[in-house]
C-alpha cells in the first residue's frame, strides 16, 4: 500500500463506522473524531504535558481540546499559518495576553488568526511538546498526515533553528481507527503499510480516548529540511523557505 491508499482506507472507515465528527466529510483532512476530548484529557495526564511550557499544535478540529487545555494550563501555543504562506508563518497564542473567557474563541480555526501574534521562525520559543494531527499512525511512531507535508516542513524549519530538538516530545491524539496496527484498524495486514520517508517526523506518544502509547520509536528524526525534495514552485509558495533555501538569494 502507498500512503494515499492508507488515507483513503482510514477516511472511508470513519465515514462507514459513524465515528467522524464535524467537519464533514472526514476525507482530505485530519479527521475529527468521537472521543477527541477524552484523548486530549489523556494527553494532559502525561509527564510530557506537565513538563511543557510551550507547545506547537496543528489547527485542525480534533486538536481543539488540546489547544484549549494548553492555554488554560498557562502554556504558550504556536500554530502554523495555513500552508506557511506568510513570511511570519507561526501564530503565537500567549495565555498572558488572552483572557480566560476568550480562550474558547481564541483556539478555534478562525480565532487563532484573530488572537494569534504572527511570529518568524527565529522568534519561536523553544518548543517542549509538538501535537500533530494524524490520519494514520502506528504504535512504533510512524505517522501519516493528510498528504501536504506541512507538518514535516514546520519541524524542519524549527529544527534548523534549534527551536525543536531531540528533547522535544512529538505526540498525536487520534481515534483507534487511525492506529493502523491496532485492533480497530481498517488495514487488514499492517505488514503492507509503507515505510516512513526520511522527512517524516516520528511520534513519541500516540494518545487515543482509550490508551496512551509510548512508542519508543526506532525511526530517526529529520535533522532539518530536505531541500532536495522541494522544487522551485514549492519554495516560491512558502516565503520562509524561499529565503532560506541554499543557493537562493
Amino acid at each position: 500500500m502507498d500512503k494515499q491508499a492508507v488515507r483513503e482506507a482510514v477516511w472511508d472507515a470513519f465515514e462507514e463506522r459513524g465515528e467522524a465528527r464535524f467537519p464533514f466529510p472526514p476525507h482530505d483532512r485530519i479527521p475529527n473524531f468521537a472521543g477527541a476530548d477524552e484523548a486530549a484529557d489523556r494527553l494532559t495526564d502525561t509527564d510530557a504535558w506537565d513538563a511543557a511550557a510551550t507547545l506547537k499544535c496543528n489547527p485542525d478540529a480534533p486538536q481543539l481540546p488540546v489547544r484549549r487545555a494548553a492555554l488554560r494550563a498557562g502554556k504558550t501555543v504556536y500554530v502554523a499559518q495555513p500552508r506557511l504562506r506568510d513570511p511570519d508563518p507561526f501564530l503565537r497564542l500567549d495565555p498572558a495576553e488572552i483572557a480566560p473567557e476568550e480562550i474558547g474563541d481564541a483556539t478555534t480555526v478562525s480565532g487563532i488568526s484573530e488572537y494569534g501574534v504572527p511570529t518568524a521562525p527565529e522568534d519561536v520559543s523553544r518548543v517542549d511538546l509538538i501535537v500533530a494531527g494524524s490520519v494514520g499512525v502506528t504504535t512504533d511512531g510512524a505517522r501519516i498526515g493528510k498528504g501536504e507535508g506541512y507538518s514535516d516542513l514546520e519541524w524542519g524549519t524549527l529544527r534548523e533553528l534549534d527551536a525543536v530538538t531531540d528533547a522535544t516530545t512529538v505526540a498525536t491524539t487520534v481515534h483507534e481507527l487511525s492506529v493502523l496496527d491496532g485492533t480497530e484498524s481498517p488495514i487488514a495486514d499492517p505488514a503492507e503499510l509503507p515505510a516512513p520517508d526520511a522527512h517524516d517526523v516520528p511520534l513519541d506518544l500516540v494518545v487515543t480516548p482509550e490508551r496512551t502509547v509510548r512508542t519508543e520509536t526506532p525511526h530517526a528524526r529529520p535533522e532539518g529540511i530536505d531541500w532536495d525534495a522541494l522544487d522551485d514552485e514549492r519554495l516560491d509558495a512558502i516565503p520562509v523557505l524561499a529565503e532560506r533555501a541554499p543557493g537562493r538569494t
